[in-house]
């Protein structure tokens, strides 16, 4: 089954979504990787949000910047897809998806990202090259890729 994906501004949430959103998060980054940060950093206003539902769950999330919202370039963060639905191979699509609403939002192909390591290799699969040095974020070893 494949997903519907949705981008939406923060303003466009319902409250409903927004929790859906927000405790996919929580389930994947605070309880999963067992990581204590500030996930709601005022930074989701600025973003947009790239929502991937499955029978009308949030499923697969990412957000997406603008060149100097975040970072130099064009970015996405908060790349998560729910731990029982990775199997389908969702995070290629929501990557893919991506990709597509930064071009098609932000008319620009290139996107930087602070990647988990452990990740470099699916960045990698969709174009994506590291740059700089590992370095901790939030106590978790990343590093930088971009897309050009």
């Amino acid at each position: 089954m494949s997903l519907k994906f949705m981008v939406k501004r923060f303003d466009e949430f319902t409250a409903s979504e927004l929790y859906k959103i927000l405790r996919l998060r929580a389930e994947v980054f605070v309880v999963e990787q067992d990581c204590v940060y500030q996930d709601i950093d005022n930074k989701d206003q600025k973003a947009l949000h790239v929502i991937g539902y499955k029978d009308d769950q949030v499923v697969a999330y990412t957000r997406i910047f603008k060149a100097g919202d975040y970072f130099e370039h064009a970015s996405i963060g908060r790349v998560v897809v729910a731990e029982k639905e990775r199997q389908y191979g969702y995070g290629h699509d929501l990557i893919k998806e991506s990709i597509a609403a930064v071009d098609n939002h932000f008319k620009t192909t290139t996107i930087k990202i602070s990647a988990q390591t452990y990740l470099q290799r699916f960045y990698e699969s969709h174009g994506f090259v590291m740059v700089g040095e590992e370095y901790l974020e939030d106590g978790i070893p990343h590093i930088g890729m971009i897309l050009e």
